[in-house]
């Protein structure tokens, strides 16, 4: 009832038309356009951050709803069409508006979060995800506070998930994290407390001890 309720709650935003359709697909996915539904999730996602941190849980609800009601995964598939689609037009998007940028990356890593099949990350969103991190951890990325804090967020986030499915990947994104920390000049001091919170973060297991905790986040406060 709790998450009905907060899905309702980030709703309201829309104008009504558009707040009936995404309820009704909440409930009775089969009876709306399932494409429009993902388009509409998409679009607010990549124009409201806040909208993009939590957009995954109502994605997941539709599945649910879906799956429950018609043993279909249409909203999966077009959702999925969609992130492809922006996973492939980036670059444009980064030069575009950083803001839409950072708002893709939170809301494709949100998706990779709570969307499961058989209780296992989605393979298809596997490498655009770790291909947007990679990005994140590119020098001219690491210089703006915005995409190094959506950088660490997400590692917080799903970090634990993504290593498991390719620890491949994972150990080279960090190759770059270890590189940016102990090379890269014109780091301001709260970009190089973040590295080091989460170089640390990974290295202690995706967990930090209560001391660094302390540390890290009395910092940060």
């Amino acid at each position: 009832m709790e998450n009905s309720t907060k899905e309702d709650y980030r709703i309201q935003s829309f104008d009504l038309e558009t707040q009936k359709l995404l309820k009704t697909a909440l409930k009775e996915p089969s009876s709306v356009n399932l494409d429009k539904v993902s388009d509409i999730i998409v679009d607010q996602s990549m124009k409201d951050q806040v909208f993009s941190k939590e957009a995954g849980r109502i994605c997941f609800t539709i599945v649910q709803a879906e799956a429950k009601q018609s043993n279909t995964n249409m909203f999966r598939r077009s959702l999925l069409n969609r992130l492809q689609q922006e996973f492939k037009d980036r670059e444009e998007t980064r030069r575009r508006s950083l803001q839409e940028w950072v708002s893709y990356v939170t809301f494709i890593c949100n998706v990779f979060d709570y969307l499961k099949v058989n209780n296992m990350p989605m393979v298809a969103l596997v490498h655009p995800v770790y291909d947007c991190l990679m990005r994140l951890a590119q020098s001219d990325a690491l210089m703006n506070e915005e995409e190094l804090d959506c950088l660490v967020l997400q590692l917080h986030r799903i970090g634990d998930q993504l290593e498991k499915v390719n620890s491949k990947r994972m150990d080279e994104l960090f190759f770059l994290l270890r590189d940016g920390f102990l090379l890269q000049e014109g780091l301001s001091s709260m970009a190089r407390l973040l590295l080091l919170e989460i170089l640390e973060f990974k290295a202690g297991g995706w967990m930090l001890s209560s001391t660094a905790h302390k540390y890290y986040y009395s910092e940060l406060d």
